[in-house]
Parts: C-alpha cells; structure tokens; sequence
C-alpha cells in the first residue's frame, strides 16, 4: 500500500535527483536545502539522509544522474574540437550550473573523499568523451597518436572553465578559437604524454 501523493520506494531515489536537479535551476546552489528537495519530491528527509550523506552527496548524484553530453561526431577532428567546444560552453554558460561548480567545488575542498567522488561523476565521464573522440581521430589518420588524457583535458576543459565561469569574459567567441587551439596542438604534438612527443602528422 502506498500514502498518496507520494512516490512508490522504487522511485523515490528518481524523485529525490529530479527535485534536485530541478531546484538547483530554479534557486541555485546556495537556495537548494535538503527541506527543499524533501518537500519537491514529497518525501521526508530521513529517506534523503539514508541515500546520501549531505546536500553535496546529493548533488553529485543528481549531475552524475544526468550523465555527460553526448560526444559529437562530425567526420572530422577540427568538427569535432568545435562541436565539444560548443556543448562545453554551452553548459557553463548556464547560470546555475556556474554556480553551482563554484559552491560544489568549495564546498567539498579538502574532502578527498567527495573529491575523489566528483572526479569520478563529473571529471570521469567527460574524460572518457573526450578519449573516445581523439582515439576515433587516431584511427581516421588525423593523429599521430593519443594525446596526454589528462593535460587534454586540463587544456581543453580547464580553459573553458576559466573563461566562462570563473574570468565571465564574452563566450561567444571561445568555442572556435579553443577548437583551433586545441587542434593545432594535438597536430605539433604539445599533449602528447611525456617522452612521446610527435611531430606532425603528415600525407
């Protein structure tokens, strides 16, 4: 029997992300209580506290739940760089994603266990879009080989990052210019993992 109004317990895990997501949105990171999230998703908090240990807990599973973007697949490497570029920006040029990577980030600094957690559902996935996609350029001849996973990603995202939510400078432009940047780097070998340098892929 269930209490109307109230969702079955095979959903309320569902419901407490969707209430999640859905408050982060509308109030914003520092608006968004467990109170609230209890209240959206019509449930108590205890069932909240028995899945997750905090609000930042929470978060974490809400952004996991809505999974990484989509890796593009235009046929071409410079498409590609562009079309990640753009979904990149994109998602951080919403505000209440913005604010909610800065408070998140604050937040859970100098907790190696929720870092080690955000690295594994936000870092992670987006990571392994992004080594699915220069491995497909490896493969169509573009690259001479797999760039550095990890300065890849530091370049490439960091720089994102960096201009739209921390430095608020105009985005409109980035998305082609960090393309082109990324692009001419993997080409001169610059991400290539230490001890591996390449030049440039010719024929």
């Amino acid at each position: 029997m269930t209490v109307r109004g109230r969702p079955r317990e095979g959903r309320v895990d569902e419901a407490i992300l969707t209430a999640t997501r859905e408050l982060l949105a509308e109030t914003g990171y520092a608006g968004l209580t467990v109170d609230g999230v209890a209240a959206r998703a019509g449930i108590g908090k205890a069932a909240i506290y028995r899945r997750h240990a905090s609000k930042q807990e929470m978060i974490l599973a809400a952004i996991a739940r809505e999974g990484a973007p989509p890796v593009p697949d235009t046929g071409s490497l410079p498409g590609d760089l562009t079309a990640l570029a753009e979904s990149a920006v994109a998602r951080l040029s919403a505000p209440a994603v913005a604010e909610t990577l800065i408070g998140l980030l604050a937040d859970i600094d100098g907790d190696p266990a929720l870092l080690a957690r955000f690295a594994a559902l936000v870092t992670g996935p987006e990571r392994a879009g992004e080594t699915a996609l220069l491995e497909r350029a490896v493969r169509r001849g573009e690259l001479a080989r797999p760039p550095d996973p990890d300065l890849f990603h530091a370049v490439f995202g960091g720089t994102a990052l960096s201009w739209v939510v921390m430095a608020r400078l105009d985005p409109g432009e980035l998305p082609g210019r960090l393309a082109r940047f990324t692009h001419r780097a993997l080409l001169t070998g610059a991400l290539d993992p230490p001890g591996e340098r390449a030049g440039p892929v010719t024929g």
